[in-house]
């Protein structure tokens, strides 16, 4: 242990000015460096504290994928970092650049719309099998009355088609439908036929198992732009953090074009807090390529012409308990694919899944869901829980 601490000790000099500084903004969240909490960061090689001032989550993140700094308990790291605001603290100037290029291009073109899923989605069906549950729902669980993954998705899925109120013979339209989770469960038990456009490989390939087991269920390998039939319900669940700000409009207008004037639009996303803030250039580079959280009134904003909210609900809470769950089990199937993905993608994947944790766990991000309406439900809709 002691050999250990003067290792720490070795890469932190009190006398520096950009560390004290860091040192002391750290103690505002309450954690110290080279300290032996669960929450403490730990820096083992020079030039952390100064990449994380320059590149801000970027640095931060690099240099923790390289293995040069680590906390035992990293949700615990950032819950506490969050919740303390302060990156907002920070100005890292090297990340001007990132800033301009996400308010001045559309980086979520019909052209790009294949990249995250090339670069995320596309990492097998294996390896998300391992982490998800076994309907392979990629979003947030509803843990209201679950205690366990499985509960949660299936909470989850059960609470969206309520809030549909979906009928036997009804078609539904899913745009992003990952794996096809909720089309199957939709379909199963509650007699709908679905369609479900994605921009994965990976993902079309596994809906066809789910096609031939003899689900009404439709895999369409498009951009949600392409989209030109008429359903009575549309969900989307989890698709519109790679919509982007300059297509918001197009995005409502795609929906209310595809809807029919009695359906309804279910509209489930990640969001931020305050708009105008960049997407994080760390998650931006690493995990979703060009990826942007909205905030609430830009949803508000791009359906104000075209739709009536009639319900909003937010449970972004939720989400750290689901993505704690995906950790474990991450963990728990990693030795089946460390000779698959190097040491530096198991410190990526722990960085994403447990700094998103601790950013839901500190109320940073928000998870809504949307219920819309192209007249209004006469008599008021009543939401469902």
């Amino acid at each position: 242990m002691k050999n250990s601490t003067f290792t720490h000790t070795a890469f932190y000099d009190e006398t520096s000015s950009s560390q004290r500084f860091i040192a002391d903004l750290l103690e505002k969240a309450d954690i110290r460096i080279n300290g032996c909490r669960p929450w403490d960061i730990n820096l083992n090689a020079q030039g952390v504290i100064e990449d994380a001032l320059s590149h801000g989550n970027l640095g931060l993140g690099e240099r923790y994928m390289m293995g040069d700094w680590d906390a035992e308990s990293l949700d615990q790291f950032f819950f506490h970092l969050l919740r303390a605001r302060l990156p907002e603290q920070l100005n890292p100037h090297k990340l001007v650049f990132h800033h301009l290029k996400n308010r001045l291009i559309n980086l979520q073109t019909a052209k790009r719309a294949f990249q995250v899923g090339e670069a995320h989605y596309d990492l097998g069906n294996d390896f998300y099998a391992a982490m998800l549950d076994k309907r392979m729902t990629y979003t947030c669980g509803y843990w209201k009355n679950a205690t366990t993954l499985e509960e949660a998705q299936e909470a989850k899925l059960d609470l969206i088609c309520r809030k549909m109120q979906l009928k036997p013979g009804m078609r539904v339209l899913d745009i992003g439908c990952g794996w096809g989770s909720f089309m199957a469960y939709a379909a199963e038990y509650y007699g709908v036929e679905c369609v479900g456009l994605t921009i994965s490989r990976e993902q079309a390939e596994y809906g066809k198992s789910l096609m031939k087991s003899g689900l009404p269920v439709e895999f369409r390998l498009q951009d949600y732009r392409d989209e030109t039939e008429q359903f009575d319900r549309i969900v989307s669940i989890g698709m519109f953090e790679h919509v982007g700000r300059k297509n918001y409009r197009e995005y409502m207008d795609v929906a209310h074009r595809c809807l029919k004037d009695d359906g309804l639009f279910l509209l489930h996303t990640i969001g931020k807090n305050v708009r105008g803030t960049s997407p994080d250039p760390w998650i931006d580079k690493y995990i979703f390529p060009n990826g942007e959280l909205p905030a609430l009134g830009q949803v508000t904003d791009a359906a104000e012409p075209q739709f009536v909210v009639e319900d909003v609900h937010n449970f972004g809470a939720d989400y750290d308990k689901t993505l704690m769950a995906w950790h474990a089990n991450f963990e728990a199937n990693w030795p089946q694919f460390k000779d698959q993905f190097s040491e530096r993608f198991y410190r990526m994947w722990r960085y994403y899944l447990l700094s998103c944790a601790g950013a839901f766990r500190a109320r940073d991000i928000q998870l809504w869901q949307f219920v819309l309406s192209k007249k209004g439900e006469l008599g008021g809709y009543d939401r469902v829980s």
